[in-house]
C-alpha cells in the first residue's frame, strides 16, 4: 500500500513538471451535469427562468491519500427578459495537484410554443498548478532551487471562452451541446507547448411522464470529449416521485473509469439536496471507498414552475388557459 501511494504521488509530481500544462478539463469533475447542466453548458445558464445556488463537492476515491477533492459554488438566473447570467467558482485539489477556476456566463433564451433553446457564452480563467505542500511532504525528496518545479509551484493560467447550446422539445426532448475550450489562450509568461484538440459535450434525453401522476422517469445520455480525459458516455435514468420532492437514479460510464452509479435526493420548498455514489470498475477500486458527491441547490424566485427535465416549464399564463 505504502509503495502504491508513492507511485501515486510520483507519478502526479512527474505530469505537471513533464510539460503537460493544462492536465485535465475541469468539466469531467461532477457527475450530476445531467440534473445541473448549467455545469458544463453555458447555454443551459438561467434556463428555468429561475434564480439557483448551487453547492457541489465531491470526493473522488474516497478514504485514499491524496484523493482528489473539489468544490463548485455556482449561481445562475435570469436578469431581463430571455436574458440570464451566472457565476462559477471551481476549486479541486488532486495529490499535488490545484486547479481553480472562475467562470461568468451570459445566455438568451428564445421561447416557441414547443421549443426553449439557450445560447450562452462563457469567459473562464483556468489556474493549474503544484500545492505548496509538495515541499514538505513525506513523498519523493524534490529540489527545491529546481526551476521547473518553482515555475509550476507559480501555476499556469489560462483564458477561455465556451460556447453551449441547451434545449427543450415539446416538453420532453431535451438536447444540448456545449463546445468547452472553443478559445482558450495561455496568459503568464511562459509559451505554451500543449497540443489542444476541440472537446464537446453532447445530450439528449426524455421524459416519461404518463406513467403515474406523481412518478415520472427520465433516461439521459451524455457524450463528452475532453481535453486529457478518455472519451466517454454516461448513460442515465432518473425517476422523480411526488412532483419531484423526491428523486432517485442510476448511471453507468462507458469508457474512461468505467463507473457505476446512484444517487437520491429531496426537495423541500426551494431547496433541493441530492447525494451520489460511484464505483469504478477497474482495478484501482479495491483501494478506495468509491466517489462521494453532495449537492445542494437553492431555487430562489421563480418566474414559471418547473414540471420536467432540464427546464421543462409551463409559464403561469399556459397554466390558466
Amino acid at each position: 500500500m505504502k509503495k502504491l501511494i508513492l507511485l501515486f504521488t510520483c507519478i502526479i509530481i512527474v505530469n505537471v513538471l513533464s510539460g503537460q500544462e493544462r492536465y485535465f478539463d475541469e468539466r469531467y469533475i461532477s457527475t450530476m451535469s445531467f440534473l445541473n447542466p448549467v455545469l458544463v453548458n453555458p447555454g443551459a445558464t438561467g434556463f428555468e427562468r429561475e434564480h439557483h445556488v448551487l453547492l457541489n463537492y465531491r470526493n473522488e476515491w474516497a478514504s485514499f491519500p491524496g484523493s482528489a477533492k473539489s468544490i463548485i459554488l455556482s449561481y445562475d438566473g435570469p436578469i431581463a427578459d430571455r436574458l440570464n447570467v451566472g457565476a462559477m467558482l471551481i476549486t479541486d485539489s488532486n495529490g499535488a495537484l490545484e486547479t481553480t477556476k472562475f467562470q461568468g456566463s451570459l445566455a438568451y433564451t428564445l421561447d416557441t410554443p414547443t421549443n426553449v433553446l439557450g445560447f450562452g457564452l462563457s469567459t473562464e480563467y483556468i489556474q493549474h498548478g503544484l500545492s505548496g505542500d509538495v515541499l514538505n511532504s513525506s513523498g519523493p525528496p524534490v529540489d527545491i532551487t529546481d526551476m521547473t518545479l518553482l515555475d509550476r509551484l507559480d501555476g499556469t493560467n489560462f483564458f477561455d471562452v465556451s460556447f453551449g447550446v441547451q434545449g427543450l422539445y415539446n416538453g420532453v426532448l431535451s438536447y444540448g451541446l456545449s463546445l468547452p475550450s472553443l478559445v482558450s489562450s495561455r496568459i503568464d509568461d511562459n509559451p505554451s507547448t500543449t497540443e489542444r484538440e476541440i472537446g464537446y459535450i453532447f445530450n439528449v434525453g426524455y421524459k416519461f411522464d404518463q406513467l403515474d401522476s406523481d412518478f415520472s422517469l427520465e433516461p439521459s445520455l451524455w457524450v463528452k470529449k475532453l481535453m486529457n480525459v478518455p472519451f466517454h458516455a454516461d448513460i442515465n435514468i432518473l425517476g422523480r416521485f411526488l412532483d419531484d420532492r423526491l428523486r432517485g437514479g442510476l448511471s453507468y460510464r462507458v469508457g474512461a473509469d468505467e463507473k457505476l452509479g446512484f444517487l437520491i435526493g429531496f426537495g423541500v420548498n426551494t431547496l433541493n439536496f441530492t447525494y451520489a455514489y460511484n464505483a469504478s470498475r477497474h482495478e484501482f477500486q479495491q483501494y478506495n471507498n468509491g466517489s462521494h458527491e453532495l449537492s445542494v441547490r437553492f431555487d430562489i424566485g421563480k418566474v414559471a414552475k418547473n414540471v420536467g427535465m432540464e427546464g421543462d416549464m409551463i409559464d403561469d399564463k399556459m397554466m390558466e388557459n
